[in-house]
């Protein structure tokens, strides 16, 4: 029997662990935190939050790979109603439609766009200056970036694409993402998977393959291996609740300049006590702009989208994801130039950040299966060299 050591309990750990414990491996995970989940953390309420916005597309592997086992569970949908409540501030005022030019960038039969041009310079030439600027900014709800432009034009195209399709990609787990944290976790223990939390790793093991499944930095660390970089995000993180008045948004999306709020209970409203309302937003941050800055953009989006937010509010918490947004890949590169998962010496990487396509967490879904293959001694069903 194979057995196989994954460091990290979050999405990509778990998914590393059904995957071997489904194929006959022995797995034990180790876990540094007290409770498993990752970035998909849940906070117990009575608001619960994520840390930052999180979302399934329904367009990834994953999607299929969860409701084949049934952990998709019950999601959230988004009533029609609110669904039209959807608005765009566009120069300093909110509209309800994107402005025609960006339309263009929008259109099924748009060639792909290259790699090695950044976004606003390809897409300039096709919608303008504008048009390419509003729909890079429209498109950092999926990228976290200050200043999407400048990335690859294939990598912001591909996020464009998913995150304005219709009917929407994007769904929600009712309950915050820590109920298909739960039922992971329940997979893996029925399965015979070991997990123990409250274990901080320090040293590899050499009597098993190792599948380390943490942040890029955090594995850098544990391998000694400085190589192990690559370029992520900079996001203020602003949570609040307010009290439930007719007529606010369900969600801003900010084309003057990257950043997206969006009132989480207009689909779930478990997330937060009856009469109230949680609201949460990702702005964005240039190096060096601070979390104060961010907040304050948020602010402005509220000002437009949720009359009297001010005396409404009952909670707020803000904090900054440094680094824990995922890759962006910049011009002349990919998801192929990233950290590759196979390490050697047995030791594999699963994340968000490491060679893998995908949105969001289908790249740590992506390498989560690969690397257990590997480990395995199999083929991986998903050909990293031709994908």
């Amino acid at each position: 029997m194979h057995r196989i050591t994954v460091i990290g309990g979050g999405f990509a750990g778990l998914t590393a662990a059904v995957t071997a414990a489904e194929a006959g491996a022995k797995v034990t995970v180790y876990e540094a935190h007290h409770t498993l989940g990752g970035r998909a953390r849940t906070a117990e309420g009575p608001y619960r939050t994520n840390e930052g916005p999180h979302a399934l597309y329904s367009g990834g592997p994953h999607w299929t790979w969860l409701k084949q086992r049934d952990l998709l569970g019950e999601l959230a949908p988004l009533p029609p109603l609110e669904a039209a409540r959807l608005r765009l501030r566009h120069k300093g005022v909110l509209r309800r439609t994107p402005p025609f030019a960006m339309l263009k960038l929008l259109r099924r039969r748009l060639p792909p766009a290259p790699a090695d041009v950044d976004f606003l310079t390809w897409a300039s030439d096709i919608a303008g200056e504008e048009g390419a600027r509003a729909a890079a900014h429209y498109s950092a709800v999926a990228l976290f970036h200050h200043d999407p432009g400048s990335l690859s034009a294939a990598f912001v195209q591909e996020r464009l694409r998913r995150a304005t399709k219709l009917p929407p990609e994007a769904h929600y787990p009712r309950g915050g993402w820590a109920s298909v944290i739960d039922r992971m976790a329940s997979r893996a223990w029925n399965l015979g998977v070991r997990m123990e939390t409250l274990s901080r790793v320090t040293t590899l093991p050499t009597d098993t393959p190792v599948v380390v499944a943490t942040s890029l930095d955090a594995a850098r660390r544990l391998l000694g291996d400085e190589s192990l970089t690559w370029p992520s995000g900079r996001t203020a993180l602003v949570d609040l609740a307010v009290r439930t008045r007719r007529g606010d948004a369900f969600a801003v999306s900010d084309l003057d300049s990257p950043g997206w709020i969006e009132r989480f209970t207009a689909q779930d409203r478990t997330l937060a006590p009856a009469g109230e309302q949680l609201i949460q937003g990702q702005i964005p941050l240039a190096p060096g702009e601070s979390r104060a800055a961010g907040a304050a953009r948020a602010e402005e989006l509220l000002d437009l989208a949720f009359e009297g937010w001010r005396e409404r509010v009952t909670w707020r918490q803000e904090a900054v994801a440094n680094g824990r947004t995922g890759a962006v890949d910049l011009p002349g590169r990919s998801w192929r130039d990233r950290p590759a998962i196979d390490r050697g010496d047995g030791v594999y990487l699963a994340g968000d950040q490491v060679a893998a396509p995908g949105v969001l967490s289908e790249v740590s879904f992506n390498s989560a299966l690969t690397a257990v293959s590997l480990a395995l001694g199999r083929k991986p069903a998903l050909d990293l060299k031709h994908a």
